[in-house]
């Protein structure tokens, strides 16, 4: 504990060099005084609603807002209704940022957020300094909780436990059919998130005799093709393409895949932004399917997750992805601390959000919990696969919906 409030008091040293520590947000009690004490409990929710990441961030956004419908029709928490207030990052750290200050001033009690690992380490350190509680939502990256922060808090399991997670499984996996995986060839996408997976994958594999390599990256917001990269693996000899993007970057992989046709027996995402997406199935077609995903998933065995997704359907037509379902827990999180504590003092509903335990509608062992850095000790990475058009869980046994299926299409007859 003594390392955390050191780091919190040195404002975080390497960390905020891109955060701009010295900031103009209000304190948290300015924070109070704009309004935290009367009128609605407000929720800030931050996520990127235009860009790149706008698909994404309109999902997400829309998550927290039905979070926020349930939480009214229920009567409001601590005698209160419950406002979502808004901030669009862009997909930019920075301005990620300066939304956060933004809504700490107008009163949130509480942030969720972001979907980029970047944008949330600039929050992260925005919340700390405020004494505002930040439940992230979907956040992959483990070095936001390095540095002993109290206030920020991760829903989803986070990139170390997902890459060893979809190591494990591709050795128990190809085990099973009898073409043990013998090499890996990983591409990601540069930033934070994409070379966090494929170092956490490649450390996980190397200790279970797999071969990693080659390691491919490029820049997901400029990329158009990656037929060469994909001709490259080609070259490799590796058995497996392991593949950790976001949603756009990942669906041109597919195309490039189905292009050059390299010699595998699987795709693995990690972490992957597309291949656990009913739209992937959509926009890649017949080439979608059997691409392997271990990631964080809603799940589809609870009836309330069920009646949430079959509600996102009905209203939006499109359906409801799991970074909308962890928005949704997200919201839940800061509302039941609210309830918890009876106060919308963000120090109190701190230290009830680091106590309490929350009912998730995403695939854990048991119900949020946070650990003393913040994760949630129960999130558990999940593999699906797309089999007939849709996505099913596939891996560990005791949540699987049917049987993994060690192929790719383009061996098929």
């Amino acid at each position: 504990m003594a390392g955390r409030a050191l780091m919190a008091g040195l404002c975080a040293g390497v960390l905020l060099a891109t955060a701009a520590c010295g900031g103009s947000a209000p304190s948290g009690a300015a924070g109070a005084a704009a309004g935290r004490d009367e009128g609605p409990v407000k929720i800030g929710a931050l996520h990127p609603v235009s860009g790149a990441f706008a698909v994404d961030g309109q999902q997400m956004r829309r998550g927290a807002e039905l979070a926020v419908e349930q939480l009214n029709r229920n009567g409001g928490v601590a005698g209160r209704p419950v406002e979502l207030i808004t901030g669009d990052t862009q997909g930019k750290a920075e301005v990620g940022q300066s939304e956060a200050q933004r809504l700490i001033a107008e009163g949130a009690v509480g942030l969720v957020g972001t979907y980029q690992s970047a944008v949330s380490t600039n929050v992260a350190v925005v919340a700390e300094r405020n004494k505002v509680p930040f439940v992230m939502d979907v956040t992959a990256s483990d070095a936001i909780f390095t540095h002993g922060y109290q206030y920020s808090f991760r829903v989803q399991p986070g990139s170390t436990a997902i890459a060893s997670a979809a190591a494990n499984y591709l050795k128990e996996v190809s085990a099973r059919t009898g073409k043990e995986v013998r090499k890996v060839a990983f591409l990601h996408e540069q930033t934070d998130f994409g070379r966090g997976a494929a170092e956490g994958f490649s450390a996980a594999a190397e200790k279970l005799g797999i071969e990693v390599g080659p390691d491919i990256s490029y820049d997901a917001t400029t990329v158009s093709d990656l037929t060469a990269q994909l001709t490259q693996v080609k070259a490799s000899g590796a058995d497996v393409l392991a593949v950790a993007g976001y949603y756009s970057d990942s669906l041109l992989v597919s195309r490039a895949l189905a292009s050059v046709k390299p010699d595998l027996d699987a795709v693995w995402g990690v972490s992957n932004g597309a291949y656990d997406q009913p739209k992937f199935v959509t926009d890649a077609g017949p080439g979608a399917e059997l691409y392997f995903n271990t990631n964080y998933h809603y799940d589809a065995t609870k009836p309330e997750t069920v009646a949430l997704r079959e509600e996102y359907q009905r209203r939006y037509g499109a359906p409801m992805r799991t970074g909308a379902v962890l928005a949704y827990d997200a919201v839940q999180v800061v509302a039941q601390a609210v309830a918890g504590s009876g106060s919308t003092d963000p120090v109190r509903v701190r230290d009830t959000i680091s106590a309490q335990e929350v009912e998730p509608l995403t695939v854990g062992n048991g119900p949020i919990s946070f650990d003393g850095k913040g994760d949630n000790r129960n999130a558990v990475p999940v593999l699906t696969q797309v089999q007939g058009g849709a996505i099913k869980q596939v891996y560990p046994p005791e949540i699987a919906e049917s049987e993994p299926d060690y192929t790719v299409m383009w061996r098929q007859p």
